[in-house]
């Protein structure tokens, strides 16, 4: 009685910890993100702590500068913060969506292996 040395999708409960973990890692980096944005405004833009929490949130979703800045210190952060979050966003949604898309590509290849068998000899 040898074991099934065909390969298979992880257990739903492993799955649905490494989804987690994933979402969770999303969720710090995420935060690293909002918190340098926040602290950015703070001290360059010389904002409120709701109002820089405002702004580096809208930055960092793409929706665009609530308050304009004051000087060209602020003003080169607030442009630097936006490039920073151009890339961050993507790559926040590509670490919640990985798991997902990697379970349904492994899915789809042992369906096909599976596929290949019968039409062995």
């Amino acid at each position: 009685m040898s074991a099934d040395p065909r390969p298979k999708l992880m257990p739903r409960a492993a799955f649905l910890r490494r989804a987690a973990l994933f979402g969770l890692f999303a969720a710090g980096f995420l935060a690293v993100a909002l918190g340098a944005g926040i602290a950015g405004y703070r001290f360059f833009g010389h904002l409120s702590w709701v109002d820089a929490f405002l702004n580096a949130a809208m930055i960092l979703t793409g929706m665009g500068p609530v308050d304009p800045m004051p000087d060209d210190g602020a003003k080169i952060f607030a442009s630097l913060y936006a490039l920073f979050s151009g890339a961050v966003y993507p790559v926040i949604t590509a670490i919640v969506l990985y798991p997902f898309v990697h379970r349904m590509l492994r899915a789809l290849h042992l369906e096909f292996l599976d596929s290949d068998d019968d039409k062995a000899p």
